[in-house]
């Protein structure tokens, strides 16, 4: 029988926005949910912790880190989808028009399919390089429900509106094979 592998996608804590995608730190109340996820993260025993290169995300997921004594290892493809190169007037509106057409984009933005091939590449290139083993990964929101969408239909815009900061989402997988998933917390 095939060993199951863990994934904890870890959906950022809360940050208070400023235009700078990369730098934007948490917020007063994002540092004390981290807390919260690093206590929820050490009772599931981590083997290895991945990021977004955005320092929301990992200051989210600094904490369990630090507690298994690893280094957070940086995945650029667990960045935040590029909704549009330039601010968009009604970002609710303008997100909804992406998840409505799966091959829509934004002037210099990524349509869901594509956004969802670069997480579900990465999610595989995990899943190979760690059989077996518990990951924590560092992400957003909608890169996330993008990533279980692919796996699962129900996972769509409706639950990306519904998704906290943070949230944590474990999918246990059979080799490649999706098998369960469950919302950790």
């Amino acid at each position: 029988m095939e060993t199951t592998t863990q994934l904890y996608l870890v959906r950022h804590a809360h940050s208070d926005y400023t235009p700078d995608e990369l730098r934007r730190p948490l917020s007063v109340r994002g540092y004390a949910d981290a807390v919260r996820v690093t206590e929820v993260l050490k009772g599931e025993r981590i083997d290895y912790v991945y990021s977004s290169p955005y320092r929301r995300a990992l200051q989210t997921v600094e904490g369990i880190a630090e507690y298994i004594g690893k280094e957070i290892l940086i995945e650029e493809n667990f960045k935040e989808r590029t909704l549009s190169a330039h601010p968009l007037e009604d970002f609710q509106a303008a997100i909804a028009k992406v998840w409505s057409d799966e091959d829509f984009s934004w002037e210099g933005g990524e349509s869901n399919r594509l956004a969802q091939h670069r997480g579900i590449t990465v999610t595989k290139e995990l899943l190979k390089r760690h059989p077996g083993q518990k990951v924590a990964v560092g992400t957003h929101g909608n890169l996330m429900a993008l990533i279980m969408n692919y796996y699962h239909k129900d996972y769509s815009f409706d639950f990306w509106k519904r998704l906290d900061m943070p949230d944590i989402y474990k999918l246990t997988f059979s080799g490649e094979d999706l098998i369960n998933i469950r919302k950790t917390q």
